[in-house]
């Protein structure tokens, strides 16, 4: 059983002794020593059940369940071991609990600073991310969420956030600045755009109620001003505007090559300009070849202890 001071200002990374998953305790161990914070490698052990008369599941037997807590403490104390040799003067905490690892994980992500996870697992993990566990962790988490299906380029120095207004991208924007700020790399602000979608076959020879040339000029002018306040705040962080007119996904997937992570919100104003969970962020974590943050609404990040 855990509180949220056992996760509180720390880096949590969901583990279950995958590749995926130790792919991504290296991953959060590198971003827990850049931050001067602890890492918690949490592994939430899901008991099997069987199947009993009328189909009803048993739990597993006690004996069962000690065995099973056993083979997966020893399991993750030596993950553990092994991230302390691979990334030294990190600190590094084994934590075992057992329960739904989607419930677990988004009750780290009330009072941690990051929580991380691999695309794919096994065990209590299945599916994870594009599974249901990863999919209610990246939609509901109150802290950023880290997707990791595969390392950024080496020497990759780069962030890639999409921008549109919306109140969950000023947060993926202040999120990217701090991430940028500490690691001394520069931004590429992505912000995407499209003409709404007119029906011209009830008004086939309609004119376009909105010219193009308008729609583009505002696009620009919220850009600049959504980007202004940032600049003063990161006056050491290089700011490379991309105004796109594109699907949102298709640009950020673009831009990302070769950067070391992309960045966006978890809800945006909409599919025309913004990001949204089920659209852009889903999109990202399902096609993106490296790390990709969803950032909630709000988040302020925390400075390094």
């Amino acid at each position: 059983m855990t509180d949220d001071s056992t996760f509180r200002g720390r880096l949590v990374v969901g583990y279950d002794g995958s590749d995926s998953s130790s792919q991504a305790a290296r991953w959060a161990a590198g971003e827990a020593r850049a931050r001067g914070r602890e890492l918690i490698v949490l592994y939430v052990l899901l008991p099997p059940t069987s199947s009993g008369g009328f189909g009803v599941g048993l739990p597993p037997s006690l004996d069962l369940l000690a065995q099973l807590e056993d083979s997966a403490r020893a399991e993750v104390e030596a993950a553990v071991e092994q991230l302390r040799v691979d990334v030294p003067g990190v600190r590094v905490t084994p934590v075992l609990t057992v329960g739904s690892p989607s419930s677990a994980l988004l009750d780290a992500s009330r009072s941690a600073d990051l929580v991380v996870v691999g695309s794919r697992g096994h065990g209590g993990f299945t599916g994870l991310l594009l599974g249901s566990v990863g999919a209610q962790v990246a939609a509901h988490a109150e802290c950023p969420v880290v997707v990791i299906r595969q390392p950024a380029p080496s020497g990759a120095s780069s962030i890639v956030v999409g921008i549109d207004g919306s109140p969950a991208a000023e947060a993926a924007l202040r999120f990217a600045f701090d991430e940028a700020s500490r690691h001394g790399w520069s931004i590429q602000a992505v912000h995407a755009w499209d003409v709404p979608a007119y029906d011209l076959i009830i008004v086939p020879n309609g004119p376009v109620p909105v010219p193009l040339s308008n729609v583009a000029d505002d696009e620009v002018r919220l850009t600049s001003e959504i980007l202004a306040g940032f600049r003063d705040d990161y006056p050491d962080v290089e700011v490379i505007e991309n105004l796109v007119r594109a699907p949102a996904v298709m640009a950020l997937l673009d831009a990302s090559k070769g950067a070391a992570m992309v960045v966006v919100g978890s809800h945006g104003h909409g599919p025309a300009i913004g990001a949204l969970l089920g659209s852009v962020s889903h999109g990202l974590v399902h096609r993106a070849t490296l790390p990709v943050v969803v950032v909630p609404p709000d988040h302020e990040p925390e400075t390094a202890a």
